[in-house]
């Protein structure tokens, strides 16, 4: 994608990208260039880190245990809270955490 240096606007094609004569345009001001070479850049973009919600590893001490399978080592018990993450009118989700390998669930 290429934006107007002008106005900041996405740039559109004019005429088709075969042809030797297409050029990028501006549809709100009258900036045009003229397309020379096909170009092709990728960008990897990088993952978010992401903060953990739930309060991190002090959140799980003193928590209770139950009875469920880890959909990861299907191990048979697993440490649990429950939280209000929706309204007031919406369940509340619980979350495990496996006794075993720390694989994280939630259940809504």
């Amino acid at each position: 994608m290429w934006f107007c240096p002008i106005c900041a606007n996405l740039l559109m094609v004019d005429g088709t990208l075969s042809s030797p004569s297409s050029s990028f345009v501006c549809s709100t001001c009258p900036f045009k260039k003229s397309i020379t070479s096909k170009r092709r850049n990728r960008i990897k973009l990088k993952n978010k880190t992401v903060d953990d919600v739930l309060g991190g590893a002090g959140a799980w001490e003193n928590v209770d245990k139950t009875e469920a399978v880890c959909p990861e080592c299907q191990h048979g018990e697993a440490f649990f809270m429950q939280i209000q993450i929706r309204s007031a009118d919406e369940p509340m989700s619980v979350f495990y955490k496996c006794e075993k390998c720390s694989h994280q669930w939630c259940h809504r």
